[in-house]
């Protein structure tokens, strides 16, 4: 892990695209700003590992035999 000392106004880069501000730091919070292109997503920790829990479950789940699906759909058409 890089660890990196910046103060409020400054910031690193990420690559070429992407850059890292420190906006404010007060008491033990820090807040950051992120400018990173529209196709760069960005979550904090937390919420990365519920969407990957939550593509996780997903894949599991059976997936949903259309054929059959439109059977049904067409028995219950008047």
């Amino acid at each position: 892990m890089l660890v990196l000392t910046r103060k409020v106004d400054q910031s690193i880069m990420i690559g070429d695209h992407i850059r890292v501000v420190v906006v404010d730091v007060r008491g033990d919070q820090v807040k950051l700003g992120i400018d990173a292109p529209r196709d760069v997503m960005v979550h904090r920790q937390e919420i990365y590992q519920e969407i990957q829990a939550e593509n996780q479950r997903a894949a599991l789940k059976k997936q949903v035999d259309l054929g059959s699906l439109e059977k049904v759909v067409r028995r219950s058409e008047p």
